[in-house]
């Protein structure tokens, strides 16, 4: 449970509805971090825009990414 409390989508203004809906589309729900992170317009669109550069990279093969992806949570004890 986070110390700061989540942004709910009823409380959310337009870009973090967008947002939500698409974290929704791609995971499934609506994560924590990124309710938490909306408080912060300007950092939740470089969060995402940092999260969408990485995936579209193509220097490395895609199995890689999803493994460091798997490790890396693994290692912070990430639930999802």
């Amino acid at each position: 449970m986070p110390r700061i409390p989540a942004i709910e989508p009823a409380q959310a203004n337009l870009f973090t509805r967008f947002v939500y809906w698409m974290t929704k589309r791609s995971v499934g729900r609506v994560i924590v971090p990124v309710k938490v992170t909306a408080h912060h317009p300007g950092l939740l669109r470089g969060v995402g825009q940092m999260e969408q550069a990485q995936a579209a990279a193509h220097s490395i093969p895609e199995t890689l990414k999803e493994l460091a992806s798997i490790k890396a949570a693994m290692m912070v004890g990430c639930p999802f």
